[in-house]
């Protein structure tokens, strides 16, 4: 794997906390120990597009009403989904 910004290979996996709008724009919330990517290069800190589009994907599938305003990335993934899949991407 190779750094998204600058393509160097000294990268490191982590995890960080993000805030992320809901789909609805109701609100944003804080999501703890979220897997990223972290260059020692360049200094920049990001999260794989894998793990954007599983948060997005989820916030999909909720009841965001339920939620808390500050999880962690694993509670968010387990929270029980209301749809088996996204059936608005039509990317696959």
């Amino acid at each position: 794997m190779t750094c998204q910004w600058c393509e160097s290979a000294n990268i490191v996996e982590s995890t960080n906390t993000v805030y992320w709008e809901l789909p609805d724009g109701t609100k944003a919330i804080e999501i703890k120990e979220t897997p990223c990517v972290i260059c020692q290069n360049c200094n920049i800190t990001y999260q794989t597009e894998d793990t954007v589009g599983a948060i997005e994907e989820q916030l999909y599938l909720i009841n965001t009403k339920l939620i808390e305003k500050t999880l962690s990335f694993q509670e968010l993934i387990q929270q029980p989904r209301l749809l088996k899949k996204n059936y608005f991407d039509f990317s696959l």
